[in-house]
């Protein structure tokens, strides 16, 4: 029996399972925001936003959405290189060599660019340039946790703020809402009338603002999670790799005096 799969093979599904957590929570996302828009809401909560708020948290979360894709496709393509690295040197290949920024094993074969094969450059650097002594990577890894980190700070900054932003809206709305009573200088019914329908547009200020952040920023983190959870699992595999295979590999050539 034949059998096609849309996705790719299993591996293929393995290494790109963040990218496809991201675009299952954007298509549901897409598709609730599809249905406010249909039935009128959306535009509803929009048109009552006079701080217009609810379009500055849209617009953010449209962008860093997008920033957040193109990271996880990033991380993904990363760990199926990597996966293909670790198959080639957890394969008995002990021997490495630098050809400009390639790194070839001892079988004369080229790592793939990835996030591994860069430390791995950088480890085979540091035992030539060390001549003598153990091979210690902690400094090289600290390094490489940072860096990974440090892409995706950005979001949690800005899913942090939109949060921050629906508070904000919370805040102008009351003050919009206080400042038509403080207005009120008479008690006749189109007076009163006029006062409430004020209110009533302060209290929308403030609650679709602060619904906006709320729903925004909670949705925003939950794709940065997905994020974190692959760019974890793309160090957790780089260590433990390194640490395996290369790093002895590397202190036997450095004792041989290679």
């Amino acid at each position: 029996m034949f059998k096609i799969s849309i996705l790719g093979d299993n591996s293929e599904i393995r290494d790109y399972l963040p990218f496809l957590r991201w675009l299952v929570l954007t298509v549901v996302t897409l598709f609730g925001l599809w249905t406010a828009s249909l039935y009128g809401y959306l535009q509803f909560m929009v048109a009552n936003d006079r701080s217009h708020i609810t379009l500055l948290i849209l617009g953010l979360y449209a962008v860093f959405s997008l920033h957040c894709m193109l990271l996880t496709v990033r991380v993904s393509r990363d760990i199926s290189n990597l996966h293909d690295v670790q198959a080639l040197i957890s394969n008995g290949n002990i021997e490495y060599e630098l050809l400009g920024d390639e790194v070839v094993i001892s079988d004369q074969r080229t790592l793939k660019k990835c996030t591994a094969t860069g430390h791995i450059r950088n480890l085979v650097t540091m035992a030539r340039l060390q001549g003598v002594g153990r091979l210690d990577q902690t400094i090289l890894l600290r390094r490489l946790a940072d860096s990974l980190r440090y892409r995706q700070s950005v979001g949690w900054f800005v899913a942090d703020a939109m949060l921050k932003l629906g508070l904000l809206g919370t805040v102008i709305g009351f003050i919009l809402m206080l400042s038509s009573i403080q207005s009120i200088d008479s008690f006749d019914v189109e007076t009163l009338k006029n006062a409430l329908s004020a209110m009533s547009g302060g209290m929308g200020v403030a609650l679709f603002t602060t619904l906006f952040g709320l729903v925004g920023g909670i949705l925003l983190k939950l794709q940065y999670y997905i994020l974190d959870d692959a760019t974890s699992y793309l160090f957790g595999v780089t260590t433990e790799l390194t640490e395996v295979y290369v790093v002895p590999a590397l202190n036997r050539g450095i004792d041989a005096g290679i």
